[in-house]
């Protein structure tokens, strides 16, 4: 039923429904009436409205007046590039290209979805220099066709070499083009074509990362970047450039050396590292800056490879016999000096081939020819000392310091060999010879001497034995007298010691009694003078008590008082007395006594009590 009402609306009303994720395209079959009833020769997309496709499509919505017998009305998915990739463009209609190019030139036309805006600006037919990126477009397919590819990706330690297939043809003698800026990495081609770029090799590198490159317009190249081992340093020799001012000075003649970005050998070389070189307009020659070994040798070459073509010298002695000795060479190259080097000769192994080689070949065949073999063996070290001051006065010509010179294994021929070998055991065995001849008359002549040695030791030991006696009595006099000066010391220091005793001790006794003496005399002095003080001080005191309180009284208080000071006993502790009234009187007393006298004993210092005898009855007084 739906069907049947869109038939009806399309036939009747003309009306054309676009979905939300289509694009309608248009083509006209007719044109009634107008001028521009047909398209221009060599056009095939209407802008004016001519029949046939037509340039603006139809957007999503409801659109009238497309009649079913004049329009045809197709609709296309929506143009939709991924993401990591980039849209190319051919149109299908517009002007011619340029002569000379390839692409056509970016347009104003709304990233291609405004097909009318892009014919009536300029646009050419073929393949486009603008790309897409991602997202979604309402393209028309009937103007433009979409190619997908890839982004360009340069990985890690890669760097990308750019051929452009578009731009200025390259001048006469170039190799390359010029570098021009504003382009963003070539991604955008109209900036670079714009700038007057150049179509070919560029020489601007590309470095790692992710780009929106059309392959139409440029094509890339991973390459290793260039890298430059520790110990060496790296020359560049470009081939492209402006001609720079000469750097290597008047006394230099064998080319140019010039500032970095010119035409030729840079006076500064790289150091050690990693460097994004363009390999396909400048040249890096390796210069070792450590010491360099070369041997001369057939069975020994180190690990640079330089001096794998070199063998071992055979040379000819002044005495016609050819041998061979092998040598080894040290150089060094200093920094400043690299470029020179490789200004001369290009790189190193024409170094080793033009210049060591032959100057090393020649000064040892040249050596051997002044001397025969035995004379050069002979001689070695001063040959060697002489190569090495002669080598590093030729090397310093070129810019090369020599370090040393080496004379290795020297080979003389087999069959001299043989005959000095010959020789050689027969002075030994003469040699044996004398040397055991000298060994029988020594043996002998110490068999002579061991004997007198026997005899001589009894001689010795007698000689000997008088010296010993005679010493033994030497040693008992010296004893002898060493003793008796002993005594007579000994005796003369004792009675000089009692002499000096005596004389000390009647000193202290002299001086001890006088200090004595000293001591009595001033005691008694303080003696007399405290007595003498003490009686006036009495007999002041008696004076004024006498006066106080006359003769009797203070006699009577003199004696009370030397009764009481010194406890004189004028009644007695006990009084026994006899009685007519008391029959035991003379028991009690006697029991009384004894209990005093206990008393007293517990007491102590208590004095014991006084018994007064009254009659026959003892008598008690407290």
């Amino acid at each position: 039923m739906v069907v049947f009402y869109k038939m009806i609306f399309r036939v009747f009303l003309g009306i054309v429904f676009v979905p939300e994720d289509k694009i309608g395209l248009v083509t006209k079959k007719f044109v009634l009436l107008g001028p521009n009833k047909s398209l221009p020769e060599g056009r095939i997309i209407a802008t004016l409205g001519e029949a046939g496709f037509q340039a603006k499509p139809l957007p999503p919505g409801i659109h009238f007046w497309y009649w079913l017998w004049q329009y045809e009305v197709k609709l296309e998915s929506l143009t939709v590039i991924p993401q990591g990739k980039i849209g190319l463009i051919n149109a299908k209609d517009g002007a011619e290209l340029e002569s000379g190019r390839i692409l056509g030139r970016k347009v104003d036309c709304d990233s291609f979805q405004d097909a009318e805006k892009f014919l009536i600006n300029g646009g050419r037919k073929g393949r486009q220099s603008q790309y897409i990126t991602t997202g979604i477009y309402r393209i028309n397919t009937n103007l433009f066709e979409i190619e997908l590819t890839n982004m360009a990706v340069i990985s890690e330690n890669m760097v990308g070499i750019v051929t452009t297939l578009d731009g200025e043809p390259l001048p006469a003698g170039s190799i390359a083009g010029k570098d021009v800026g504003g382009h963003n990495m070539f991604q955008n081609a109209d900036a670079f074509l714009e700038a007057g770029g150049y179509k070919g090799l560029q020489p601007q590198v590309m470095l790692a990362g992710s780009y929106y490159l059309n392959p139409w317009f440029i094509q890339v190249e991973e390459t290793k970047m260039t890298e430059i081992p520790i110990g060496h340093v790296g020359v560049v020799i470009s081939y492209v450039g402006q001609d720079g001012e000469d750097l290597s000075g008047t006394e230099f003649k064998h080319g140019n050396i010039v500032g970095k970005g010119y035409k030729g050998v840079w006076a500064e070389p790289y150091g050690p590292g990693k460097y994004p070189i363009n390999n396909y307009i400048m040249r890096v020659e390796l210069v070792p800056t450590t010491n360099l070994v070369l041997n001369w040798a057939s069975a020994r070459s180190e690990s640079h490879q330089l001096d794998k073509n070199l063998s071992t010298i055979t040379v000819r002695s002044k005495d016609g016999f050819p041998f061979n000795l092998d040598v080894s060479q040290i150089i060094h190259i200093p920094t400043n000096e690299a470029p020179k080097v490789i200004a001369r000769f290009g790189n190193m192994t024409n170094l080793v081939s033009q210049v060591l080689e032959p100057t090393i070949g020649n000064y040892f065949r040249n050596s051997a020819q002044d001397s025969d073999v035995i004379a050069f063996l002979g001689t070695r070290k001063e040959r060697q000392q002489s190569a090495r001051e002669h080598i590093r006065q030729v090397l310093d010509q070129y810019n090369v310091n020599g370090v040393d010179t080496l004379i290795g294994d020297i080979v003389p021929p087999e069959s001299l060999m043989k005959t000095l070998t010959d020789r050689k055991i027969a002075e030994e065995q003469k040699v044996t010879f004398e040397t055991q001849k000298q060994a029988q008359e020594t043996r002998q002549l110490l068999e002579k001497e061991t004997a007198l040695a026997e005899i001589q030791k009894d001689i010795v030991k007698a000689d000997q034995g008088v010296l010993i006696a005679k010493r033994v009595a030497d040693a008992s006099v010296e004893k002898a007298t060493g003793e008796a000066t002993s005594v007579k010391l000994q005796s003369t220091a004792e009675a000089e010691k009692v002499k000096v005793l005596a004389s000390a001790e009647a000193e202290k006794t002299k001086m001890l009694a006088s200090a004595e003496a000293e001591k009595i005399s001033k005691t008694g002095n303080a003696e007399a003078e405290k007595i003498l003080a003490i009686g006036k001080s009495s007999a002041e005191s008696y004076k004024l008590a006498v006066s106080a309180m006359g003769g009797d009284n203070f006699t009577q208080y003199k004696i009370a008082e030397t009764i009481g000071k010194d406890r004189i006993k004028i009644i007695p502790d006990v009084l026994i007395s006899g009685g007519a009234d008391n029959t035991n009187s003379s028991i009690s007393g006697l029991l009384g006594l004894k209990l005093m006298d206990e008393l007293a004993r517990k007491g102590g210092s208590e004095a014991k009590p006084e018994l007064k005898l009254k009659g026959d009855k003892p008598e008690k007084h407290d």
